[in-house]
């Protein structure tokens, strides 16, 4: 679950006060901390009131009001955001926070709705149109949503760590020149499928094209059969030297967020004819897979 963490504004901190060595120096440890533990997304400080705005709404009026305000114990100074188990965890992290302020002040725990919490109102359609928005935000451009028939591959395999995974490319620098002698091939594209992934991080990864199903190719190539499934679509723009960080964005950032849930099931990196290893614009594009 995600969290909000508050912490609430001060006489001090709303007279533009700044933090004293010692605190900034006990929060910046604190902050490690909860890096180190894989708990914090984002934390700010605030700039006080007098250097703010309200914007009041009123059907289609709109009045603006400037700073400082005066209910300064409603008002926030700065702000974290967690990934936790509970709200207990949250607790228990809070509790372990420097004061804030050198006063008395409050620190809020709020949590951040997810898809799940709207229910049947939140479509398959309203889901996938967040999850776009939020892969645009990260800068992974516009993706789509496709679903595929059942598709059999035939390549050269081999299973991979976070250590080895830089030789795939001589991997491919192998399987090259011979993926079009693959019998009963079909299309023009190549397919790199990641599968079988463990929570070693280690996978395995097949060099493949696409043949028809039903097709024998002989027992020099291994085949893999994947059913028919959606996927979320990205294209990557640049060179393929983009690939992992792509990949990253992806699993780091855009899937524990897109209010998706992501199969357990192989994703594909699908290059084209045209592709090029040495072009600026690869053309690239990841498959991750959805469940329905």
């Amino acid at each position: 679950m995600k969290v909000m963490v508050i912490v609430k504004a001060s006489r001090a901190s709303e007279a533009g006060e700044m933090p004293s060595e010692k605190l900034l120096t006990e929060m910046g440890a604190y902050n490690e901390q909860l890096v180190n533990a894989g708990i914090m997304l984002a934390g700010e400080g605030l700039h006080p009131s007098s250097r703010g705005h309200r914007v009041t709404f009123d059907g289609v009026k709109r009045t603006v009001t400037d700073g400082p305000f005066a209910e300064t114990k409603e008002l926030i100074a700065g702000f974290w955001i967690w990934n936790v188990k509970s709200m207990q965890e949250a607790l228990d992290w809070v509790k372990r926070c420097p004061n804030p302020h050198e006063e008395i002040c409050d620190v809020e725990i709020r949590q951040v709705f997810a898809a799940e919490d709207f229910g049947e109102s939140f479509t398959p359609e309203l889901r996938e149109q967040e999850a776009r928005l939020r892969a645009k935000s990260l800068g992974l451009g516009d993706i789509r949503f496709e679903s595929s028939d059942a598709m059999t591959f035939a390549g050269t395999g081999k299973r991979y760590t976070k250590e080895t995974m830089q030789e795939i490319c001589k991997q491919w620098g192998e399987f090259a020149p011979q993926m079009s002698h693959v019998p009963g091939r079909i299309g023009d594209a190549s397919f790199g499928v990641c599968h079988n992934g463990a929570d070693d991080c280690s996978f395995d990864y097949l060099c493949a094209v696409q043949i028809a199903a039903g097709s024998q190719p002989g027992s020099r190539w291994q085949t893999l059969e994947i059913p028919a499934r959606r996927y979320a679509v990205f294209t990557v723009d640049g060179p393929v030297t983009d690939l992992p960080k792509t990949f990253e964005t992806i699993w780091k950032q855009w899937i524990p967020d897109c209010g998706l849930k992501v199969a357990k099931a192989p994703c594909l990196e699908v290059y084209p004819k045209s592709f090029k290893p040495e072009a600026q614009k690869s053309g690239i594009e990841i498959r991750i897979p959805l469940d329905a």
